[in-house]
């Protein structure tokens, strides 16, 4: 997941709350130069040394200008400016109060609002601070007035209440600045999570098989993901009117919008594309946004024929069950019929095709039901070699060569993972279609099964070849489905069933090409695990 970029300390709450600061602080600077500079002054204030106010008072509004264009630049942390301003107005105060008398109440309640200003913006112990010296500043002026001026213009309450007031605001600016500071914090979480969301649905969106359009009451396409770019026939960006992109989907979407209730039909939006099943959904109650779902008719097709096969996977398996009795009775009767002494050759002959057909018929049967009935694999560590030579032996004993040749090559151990029942059911399909297809007209079949060791990081391979006449181009992307067979005499159903269940294992079986004519095939293995011991007699496993 992305991480979200920082945000610019210029866009922080406390940098909002310093510029608005800043800005109370020329309002202050300016209300004191009425009183220093203006008739005005005179009626409000008492004071005792113009010039020196006049001067303090320059000297406050320049700093204050540019403390507010100090507030503008982000390098500077808005605690550092906050307290170099609350300093500022803390020394403008105490020296207001001292070449002035009269007015100190009022100058006193300006200054609340600096102290509080400040708790929300700097950290708790300095804000704290910053409050305890207003409290003192204001206190220290009334105790020094009462004890060395004896001038008693308002009561030393008045400035006790000014002080436990300072502090007071202080704390609790000081919680609403955490409580702020956690808000903002806990909105910034959400807004990255909502960001983070909205990234998450917009990757699912154009990444779904389904294609999805989204466009509103004029017809206008708002959103498009790239399987329905794809559907579309690839449009140029700049085509945004439905009617212009996908005329057929314009006229079906009016059609639905009028509330005919007709059910779209399957349609072809571009040339070359493949048929598409539209959907209609309204998004608003306005019609001002309306959701198009473009479903590939593609899936619907596949998957029906996924539940045909099952279907028809689990029919035939029931049937060849129902035919495995009868069928060994034919076969039983036809065997004591052959034991006939007197029998004439033209009968010994017909019984010679029941027994073949019989034959025939129990290897579909033996088909099906190995399809239907496949057990869950148990892979371990075989060496392959060893086992497409025994496997070869077992094979030439329980099944009469003749002319034909079978043979197994490996060149050395070779380890991988696979059930050894599932590779010995795989090999006896492939090496049976080998002997019997994989051989030129009036020559015996020559099939080899050789192993290939697999160089460092490669998986190993079995292969199963003939010198046949090989596989033709045309077919050799359907010699893998279901039912599928060039031979009169053939189910379609040796490879499929291989297929599956070296995909069970997992392994893959693929049709590589053969340079010089014949067939093969190829199942991929993933490697064995061996036992080895490093240096300090550890064990521990190794991928062979």
């Amino acid at each position: 997941m992305a991480t979200a970029p920082r945000k610019s300390i210029a866009n922080s709450p406390q940098r909002r709350e310093l510029y608005f600061f800043t800005l109370y602080r020329m309002l202050e600077a300016a209300l004191l130069a009425l009183v220093a500079f203006s008739p005005v002054g005179e009626l409000m204030l008492e004071i005792r040394d113009p010039g020196v106010l006049r001067t303090i008072v320059v000297l406050y509004m320049v700093a204050a200008l540019a403390l507010l264009l100090a507030s503008y630049r982000s390098e500077i942390p808005p605690p550092r400016q906050a307290a170099v301003g609350l300093g500022l107005d803390l020394l403008v105060v105490a020296g207001t109060l001292a070449v002035t008398s009269g007015g100190q109440g009022g100058i006193a309640l300006l200054l609340l609002f600096n102290v509080g200003a400040g708790a929300l913006i700097l950290p708790q112990r300095l804000g704290l601070g910053f409050a305890t010296a207003a409290a003192m500043v204001v206190l220290g002026e009334s105790i020094y007035r009462r004890t060395f001026e004896a001038i008693e213009q308002r009561p030393l309450a008045e400035s006790v209440m000014f002080s436990v007031t300072y502090l007071a605001t202080a704390v609790l600016c000081e919680l609403l600045s955490r409580q702020v500071i956690e808000s903002q914090a806990l909105a910034d979480r959400r807004g990255e999570e909502l960001a983070n969301q909205a990234e998450i649905n917009e990757l699912v969106i154009r990444r779904m098989r389904t294609g999805i359009l989204v466009v509103d009451g004029d017809h206008r396409v708002k959103v498009c993901n790239e399987a329905a770019w794809g559907l579309l026939g690839k449009p140029s960006p700049d085509r945004q009117q439905l009617a212009d992109v996908a005329a057929p989907l314009h006229r079906a979407l009016l059609v639905w919008r009028q509330g005919r209730g007709d059910i779209p039909k399957a349609m072809t939006l571009a040339e070359g594309a493949p048929e598409v099943l539209p959907r209609f959904v309204s998004l608003s109650l306005t019609d001002n946004l309306f959701l198009i779902f473009l479903d590939d008719s593609r899936l619907y097709s596949d998957r029906a024929e996924e539940l045909t096969l099952a279907t028809l996977g689990r029919l035939s398996a029931s049937i060849a069950h129902e035919i495995r009795n009868p069928l060994a009775a034919i076969s039983y009767s036809v065997q004591l019929l052959e034991e006939t002494t007197n029998l004439p050759e033209a009968d010994r002959r017909l019984l010679e095709i029941i027994h073949t057909q019989c034959q025939r018929m129990n290897g579909i049967v033996q088909d099906i039901l190995g399809l239907a009935r496949r057990e869950r694999s148990q892979p371990e560590t075989l060496d392959i070699g060893q086992f497409a030579r025994r496997f070869v032996d077992e094979y030439r004993s329980s099944h009469p060569l003749e002319t034909d040749v079978l043979q197994a090559v490996s060149e050395r151990t070779t380890l991988a993972m696979a059930d050894p029942r599932h590779l010995h059911q795989v090999l006896t399909i492939l090496v049976q279609n080998a002997l019997t297809y994989g051989r030129l007209p009036g020559e015996p079949a020559k099939v080899t099964v050789a192993v290939r060791s697999a160089p460092p990081g490669s998986p190993p391979e079995l292969n199963v070849t003939d010198r046949g006449p090989g596989i033709p181009a045309a077919v050799a992307d359907r010699i893998f489905t279901p039912f599928y067979t060039t031979s009169e005499h053939g189910t379609g159903l040796g490879r499929y069933t291989a297929q599956n269940i070296c995909e069970a294992n997992p392994s893959t079986l693929t049709n590589p090409p053969v340079r010089g004519g014949g067939s093969c095939f190829r199942i991929v293995l993933p490697p064995g695990l061996t036992l080895m011991q490093d240096e300090i007699g550890n064990t521990r496993l190794n991928l062979a």
